[in-house]
């Protein structure tokens, strides 16, 4: 029973960690600048994955599973890191950690329709109400209207699109890396590849040159154990915790980021906005509870 708590809590603090990274992702890009801070994080995590969860032989994976599955990993975390860190402001990065959140809802949407199978006719409706929850945040205080989402978004038409386009796509890396992983993870190989790829995007933009900082490299250190240590204790979770209980308490992610983004930011969230941080964890959770194997 010991054991099991233990498992369970190393899932909660990785839970716990990775609600975090939206706003220390925002601070390294504020002093870094989005790409270069985006680049940092990635490279200091790989660092930090490698010593402990290792560098696994690249021969013990599936080709298939490391150029498929590597290409869907890195071009997400490239759009996330850069619609939080390209975002115009502090209350839109946590807009964009809202729709990112979207993926939960989209990759049950793939796997029913891959799989063809009969689900509840509820599903339906939960979906819906998790692109209403996104719409409820991106329209501000007026309440819902069409009219003030185009104009939120012609803003930063980037940052929107990376952060839609994220979600999509770590909705279809959910699915296609369960089939072709055969049971390995070659996580911290990924976040190696993504940090490769950063550094790339950095050296041929006109980025200007990293100013650093004991601030800078706090907030770096910070992004980088919560994104290194949270997959770290994760793999710890998942091996004999209660993956009842983390995978429920997993569903909540939206509640608990948008949490820590508005008290490690220092803004502040309107009702308006909390509604809609809420209908997408409902929506969240009730895809996940629709489809779930009992």
């Amino acid at each position: 029973m010991l054991g099991t708590h233990k498992y369970t809590l190393a899932g909660c603090l990785a839970i716990l960690m990775w609600s975090t990274i939206v706003a220390f992702i925002r601070n390294v890009a504020e002093q870094l600048g989005p790409v270069g801070g985006a680049a940092m994080i990635y490279t200091v995590s790989t660092a930090l994955l490698a010593i402990f969860i290792g560098l696994p032989r690249p021969g013990r994976f599936s080709p298939k599973y490391l150029l498929v599955g590597g290409a869907l990993f890195v071009s997400y975390e490239m759009c996330l890191a850069l619609a939080l860190g390209m975002a115009n402001d502090r209350h839109q990065t946590v807009e964009m950690g809202v729709i990112n959140y979207l993926w939960p809802c989209l990759t049950v949407l793939l796997a029913v329709m891959v799989s063809k199978k009969r689900v509840s006719l509820l599903l339906y409706p939960a979906l819906a109400l998790a692109f209403l929850g996104v719409a409820w945040t991106v329209s501000g205080d007026e309440g819902l209207s069409l009219s003030q989402i185009a104009a939120n978004v012609a803003t930063n038409p980037v940052s929107y699109t990376l952060a839609f386009v994220g979600a999509f796509i770590w909705a279809v890396y959910c699915n296609v890396t369960k089939r072709l992983a055969n049971g390995e993870n070659a996580i911290t190989w990924f976040f190696m590849a993504t940090a490769l790829a950063l550094w790339a995007k950095y050296f041929m933009s006109d980025e200007p040159a990293m100013v650093w900082s004991m601030g800078a490299v706090t907030d770096l250190l910070f992004a980088a154990v919560a994104m290194g240590a949270g997959y770290a204790l994760w793999n710890i979770g998942i091996i004999g915790g209660n993956m009842m209980l983390l995978a429920t308490l997993s569903y909540f992610t939206p509640i608990f980021s948008t949490f820590f983004a508005a008290v490690l930011l220092d803004i502040e969230l309107t009702t308006a906005f909390w509604q809609g941080v809420i209908m997408v964890t409902l929506a969240s959770l009730a895809c996940w509870w629709l489809t779930r194997k009992t």
